[in-house]
């Protein structure tokens, strides 16, 4: 067998676009997949495929799955990496941006799961690598939705693991912490946009900072995008990969004190962080 072929959604930035690169240096064959291909042009000239992918469209998903099973006969790691984060109180949240995030962040990672499992079950192999974050784990306020496709993430995985058992397809959660991306100040705008002038002003201004401090270069408390990447690497390389990889400033300890610590406690040293 050649190289491994490896398909990364959400790619045009972030987190993706590092785990592309450095898939790409462990020696698979990537595509690179993003709704706008025009933001994926150094990837190609690094000599990673790109690929126009809507993981919330039917008919774009399928296209970007035949293609590649065309050209290459078979894929072996899927990176389900799309998604983003829409912040603002769950009162003023219009249940259908509630639904676009639902839409992108867990029912388009499954869309493309169940279009790549049945040449993963006939190659008996392969593995599916499910963007989760740290939020997955807890909740911070203003964060309803974002945080409850994350939770969604979590439990879509753990089944899917254990189904997939059987056909020798592993499948991973990576949780990343705090990271540098664009992300952060999109979701500050975002909060801005939605909670900035009613009675949640007070906890949008604060969510805002922090968030969009998280996107800033110079950002302290964040970790490269790289580092991501590499755990993405990892788990694409092991021969067993671990169920989970918490990775990046703030999620090992975060996790941890969100399970030793009484909720209120927690609580406020959550809502203190955020207000920091």
């Amino acid at each position: 067998m050649g190289a491994k072929v490896a398909l990364v959604t959400g790619a045009s930035s972030g987190i993706g676009e590092s785990a592309a690169r450095h898939l790409k240096d462990a020696g698979f064959i990537v595509y690179a997949a993003a709704r706008r291909v025009d933001r994926m042009a150094g990837l190609e000239r690094a000599g990673i495929r790109t690929i126009a992918l809507d993981v919330t469209d039917d008919a774009s998903a399928r296209v970007a799955v035949e293609r590649i099973l065309a050209e290459q006969g078979r894929i072996d790691v899927l990176v389900n990496n799309a998604g983003y984060g829409s912040y603002g109180a769950l009162e003023d949240v219009p249940l259908a941006e509630a639904q676009a995030q639902l839409d992108v962040n867990v029912l388009g990672l499954a869309r493309m799961a169940r279009l790549v499992l049945p040449q993963l079950r006939a190659q008996r192999s392969g593995t599916i690598i499910n963007i989760s974050s740290m939020g997955g784990n807890f909740t911070t306020p203003l964060g309803a939705w974002y945080h409850a496709s994350k939770y969604a993430v979590e439990a879509i995985s753990d089944a899917l693991r254990m189904e997939l058992g059987p056909f020798g397809i592993d499948v991973v959660v990576v949780q990343p912490g705090s990271i540098r991306t664009e992300w952060g100040a999109i979701a500050a705008a975002t909060v801005l946009e939605t909670s900035g002038d009613g009675p949640y002003r007070a906890q949008a201004e604060a969510v805002a900072n922090a968030l969009g401090n998280s996107s800033r270069p110079d950002a302290r408390l964040t970790s490269s995008p790289d580092v991501v990447a590499r755990a993405i690497v990892r788990a694409a390389t092991a021969r067993r990969p671990r169920p989970r990889y918490r990775i990046g400033f703030g999620a090992k300890p975060l996790v941890l004190a969100r399970r030793i610590l009484p909720t209120r406690v927690f609580d406020r040293l959550i809502q203190r962080a955020v207000s920091a």
